[in-house]
C-alpha cells in the first residue's frame, strides 16, 4: 500500500508539479478530518507520516483519569496501563487510532480533503507559471470565439483575447498558432484568469527582443516605441557600440528580421529609426520617410516646429495624420508641421535665412527651388 502511495505521489509531482510535501500535508489533514468526523472532535489527534516510506502513525493524546466522561480525550487508568505500564492518573497517553475503523462517510470526507487540496495546488502552480510570464510574449493556439472575444489555449491554461485587445483587421481560425502579449494574470477560485493582447506596443518590443540577438544581449536598446495596431509602428533604437548599426541589426539581412515580425503582425508596417539625444535629429528621424528642411525644437515646452518641402508635406503628415501622430508619440514632442511656403507666410522670412550656414544645403535649394508641388506624398 505504501509503495503504491509513493508511486501515486511521484506521478502527481511530475504531472502536476505539486510538491510531495504539500501532498503529505494534505494526507495528514485528511486523516485529522476523518478523525473529527468519526470521533466528533480532533483537537488532540496527531498524524505523523514518514516522507521516505509513506508509513504513517495516527494517534490521539488522552489524559489518564479515574472515571472517563469523554472517551475522545480521556482514558481509564486500567486501559492506560495496557499501553504504558507505568501510567498514572493525570498522565498523557498516546492511543493509536486504526484508520480502518473509520466509516464510509469519514473516508469519503478524507478523500474530498485530499482532492480539494490537489486542485488548489494545481491552480496555484498554473497561476505561478503564467504570473512569471506577465508582461511577456507567449505562443497560444486559437480555440474558439466567445462572442467577440477569443479563447486561446496556452498549454496549461486558457487565456482570453478580448475585443478591445484585438486588431480589428485580424481574423483567426481555430487551431491557428499566434503570439500574444500577457497583460494580466489574476488568481481566482476557478483557476488563473489570463488576459492577453495583440494591440499592445510591448508586443512589438518583445517580438524584436526574440528576433534580434543584439537586443536580447543588450548591444542594441529599444529607446521608444509608438504603435497603431494593425497599421503602423515606429520604433527608435540605439547602440553605444560604434561598430554596431542599430537599425541594420533590427532590419536584418535583406530585411529578414523585421519581415519575420511583420509577418507575425499580419502585415503591419514597421519603421525602425535611429534614436538621437538631439531632439531635432530625433524628430527628423521619426518623421521618415519624409524629407525635412529644418526642425525648431523647444526641449522645455516639448514642442517642435518642423519645416518640410512643399511637395513632402502630405508624406510628412501621413494618411489621416498617422505619420505625424506616431512621430509625436515616439519623441514625446508636440509637432507642428508646415511646408516651406506655409512657414514663409507664418514666420515672414525664408527658412534658409534663419538657418546657420553650415545647416543650409545650397545644392538642395537649387535643385528644388520653385519646383515643389504638394501631392499624395510621392516625389515628382
Amino acid at each position: 500500500m505504501n509503495k503504491e502511495l509513493m508511486e501515486a505521489l511521484d506521478l502527481l509531482e511530475k504531472e502536476k508539479q505539486i510538491s510531495r510535501d504539500v501532498l503529505f500535508d494534505a494526507i495528514e489533514n485528511s486523516l485529522i478530518a476523518a478523525c473529527k468526523n468519526h470521533f466528533g472532535k480532533a483537537d488532540n489527534v496527531h498524524v505523523e507520516i514518514n516522507r521516505e516510506t509513506a508509513d504513517f502513525l495516527c494517534y490521539a493524546e488522552k489524559e489518564v483519569v479515574e472515571e472517563v466522561f469523554d472517551p475522545a480525550t480521556e482514558i481509564s487508568l486500567e486501559d492506560a496501563k495496557k499501553i504504558k505500564g507505568d501510567a498514572a492518573i493525570g498522565d498523557m497517553v498516546n492511543v493509536d487510532i486504526n484508520s480502518k475503523e473509520f466509516g464510509r462517510i469519514a473516508a469519503q470526507n478524507a478523500r474530498n480533503v485530499i482532492t480539494q487540496k490537489i486542485r488548489e495546488e494545481e491552480r496555484s502552480v498554473v497561476y505561478n507559471i503564467y504570473y512569471e510570464k506577465e508582461k511577456d510574449v507567449v505562443t497560444g493556439i486559437v480555440q474558439r470565439y466567445v462572442g467577440k472575444n477569443i479563447s486561446i489555449d496556452l498549454g496549461k491554461a486558457d487565456a482570453l483575447l478580448t475585443e478591445n485587445e484585438r486588431v480589428k483587421t485580424e481574423v483567426f481560425r481555430p487551431t491557428e498558432r499566434i503570439k500574444v502579449y500577457v497583460l494580466e494574470v489574476k488568481n481566482t477560485t476557478k483557476g488563473p484568469r489570463i488576459l492577453v493582447s495583440r494591440t499592445h506596443p510591448e508586443l512589438v518590443k518583445r517580438l524584436f527582443e526574440e528576433e534580434v540577438t543584439e537586443i536580447k544581449d543588450g548591444t542594441v536598446v529599444i529607446k521608444s516605441i509608438a504603435r497603431e495596431a494593425g497599421s503602423r509602428t515606429k520604433i527608435a533604437v540605439w547602440s553605444d557600440n560604434p561598430n554596431v548599426d542599430a537599425v541594420g541589426a533590427c532590419v536584418g539581412m535583406n530585411g529578414a528580421r523585421v519581415n519575420a515580425i511583420v509577418e507575425e503582425l499580419r502585415g503591419e508596417k514597421i519603421d525602425v529609426i535611429n534614436w538621437d539625444e538631439n531632439p531635432g535629429n530625433l524628430i527628423q528621424n521619426a518623421l521618415s520617410p519624409a524629407k525635412i528642411v529644418n526642425v525648431f525644437a523647444d526641449p522645455e515646452e516639448k514642442t517642435a516646429k518642423v519645416v518640410v518641402p512643399d511637395y513632402q508635406l502630405s508624406l510628412a503628415i501621413g494618411k489621416e495624420g498617422q505619420n505625424a501622430r506616431l512621430a509625436a508619440r515616439l519623441t514625446g514632442y508636440k509637432i507642428d508641421i508646415k511646408s516651406e511656403t506655409q512657414a514663409k507666410d507664418a514666420f515672414g522670412f525664408r527658412i534658409e535665412d534663419y538657418m546657420d550656414d553650415e545647416d543650409y544645403d545650397e545644392e538642395y535649394d537649387e535643385e528644388y527651388d520653385g519646383e515643389y508641388e504638394e501631392t499624395d506624398g510621392e516625389e515628382n
